[in-house]
Formats: C-alpha cells, structure tokens, sequence
C-alpha cells in the first residue's frame, strides 16, 4: 500500500498546476462577443437586447478635473471673456430700449462681478446640463433675499436660486436650488459665504404642441454634490408673490439668464459651460 500511495503522489505532482478559477488556454483567449442579433426586441424599442446592429454614443472627453468642461460643453465663461453673454440697454428710468449690448460685468481675476444688470446667454438652448460656480462675499449687506442672492433661468423663464442660505432664514422655496416660488431644495446644501458653492443641474424643456405646453419641464439639481431636486416638475414660468401654469405660447429654445439681484458687494461666478441634451 505505501509503493502504491507513493507512487500517486509522484504522478500528481508531475501534472501542471492549475488556479480554481482558471480555463483551458482556448477559452481564455476566445473574444467576448461585442453584440447578439438572437436577442428579444426590448419593448417600445426597435433595438433587440444587446443588440450587435445598435449605434454605439459617441465618446466625449471629460474634463481633467472634476468641474472641468468636458470636450463637447458650451463654454459660457472661462475666466477670461464674456463674450458669450449680452445685456438689455435700460434708459435713465430703468426701461429698456429694445437695444441689445455687450455683457456690463466687470472680470477681475478669472471671477466675474454679477453688477450691471441682468445677462443672457446669446445662445438659446432647450434641455441642458449646466455647471456654475458662484460665491457671495461674507460681508454681503442685508439678509433673506437681500443677501447673495442672484439666479439660473433657464429658457429665461425658470428660475433655479442662489442665494446665501449659510445661517440665513428666508422662505423655503426661495433657498439655494429651489425652484423659485414653486418647490424648495430637499435639503440646505451651502457652504459658508466667502467658500465656492457649485451648481449642476439638469434641466429638461417642456414639450410642445404648436407652441402649447403638453409636458411641464423637470429640473434636477446638486449643489455642492448634494442632490437638492430629483427630476422635480417646474409648475410653470417663475412668478414672485404668485402661482404659476403653462398657459400661453412657448418657444423651442431661449437663452438662459443669470440674474443680478444688485447685492452690495456683487455675487461673484466662474466657470460655466453648457451642454444642451
């Protein structure tokens, strides 16, 4: 019995070692598939699961850091131009003329002063993801809705707020990444003021039928990396004291605004690109 046993040992030893996980060479070497045509249609779809024949998304470049613009974004301000923003020229009364002029906001140091008046974008856009970063000066004269506040509104109608909400009571739907008048954030994400707050938000256009609204737009947003609105329907048009509805006609496209809420010392922004959806 020990000739026999002695003699199995040596011959699994002399066999090639192989890891619990691992498979014959062939298999190993053998190319996934990159698609099936033998897949079921996915429902409301004409694509089949996996399907081999479906056009893949294109690749985008992200940016070297994060809040970075990736390659296909809109570059609304870079530190170094305003130049895809203009303004409404007011009269002495604070009317407007009908005259459309440059951007008044001053740059200083890669930061642009939100004083002058509100601007828009000369670009019109519909559904988009928009990055901005913004920071109000600790010694902001005021407080509620006096104190850093400006705003985001997209397809000049919708308002996404900024304010300083950093030890700063106000109204509820009046607070950083509410929709202004409608729905509040789901939480109070702000830093303290003198600190970069950072807006990203999504927003979907309402869908039209002869220039009547079908379907409300959404709007998701995180500040600070905080998500604040998750696919959050917009009533209407923004409105102050009042409620709101889609009733009327609306366009395809409009450029956004960034409003100026004239703050003493102004509400400071950078780095803003879009990217329409």
């Amino acid at each position: 019995m020990k000739n026999i046993a002695s003699t199995l040992l040596l011959a699994l030893a002399s066999l090639p070692a192989f890891a619990a996980d691992s498979k014959p060479a062939a298999a190993a070497d053998k190319p996934s598939p990159i698609g099936y045509s033998d897949t079921p249609v996915i429902p409301g779809s004409k694509w089949k699961v996996h399907d081999i024949d479906r056009p893949r998304p294109e690749a985008v470049a992200p940016g070297e850091k994060p809040g970075d613009a990736p390659a296909d974004a809109i570059i609304i301000f870079n530190g170094k131009s305003s130049d895809a923003l203009q303004a409404k020229e007011k009269d002495a009364k604070g009317k407007e003329t009908g005259k459309i002029i440059p951007c008044p906001w001053k740059i200083e140091d890669g930061v642009m002063l939100i004083s002058g008046g509100d601007c828009w974008t000369k670009q019109e856009f519909a559904s988009c993801q928009l990055h901005l970063e913004w920071m109000s000066e600790p010694n902001t004269k005021g407080n509620s809705q006096k104190k850093g506040n400006a705003g985001v509104f997209f397809m000049d109608r919708y308002e996404s707020q900024m304010l300083d909400c950093y030890n700063n009571p106000t109204y509820a739907d009046g607070m950083t990444g509410g929709v202004y008048g409608q729905t509040p954030p789901l939480v109070n994400a702000v830093r303290p003021a003198g600190q970069w707050q950072v807006y990203d938000i999504v927003f979907t256009a309402p869908k039209l039928e002869n220039g009547k609204v079908v379907e409300p737009a959404y709007i998701t947003t995180f500040v600070n990396g905080i998500c604040v609105q998750n696919h959050t329907k917009i009533m209407g048009p923004t409105k102050h004291k009042n409620i709101t509805d889609y009733s009327g006609e609306f366009p395809e496209k409009a450029p956004i605004r960034i409003q100026d809420h004239k703050n003493e010392p102004p509400v400071r922004i950078r780095n803003i690109w879009i990217r329409p959806l």
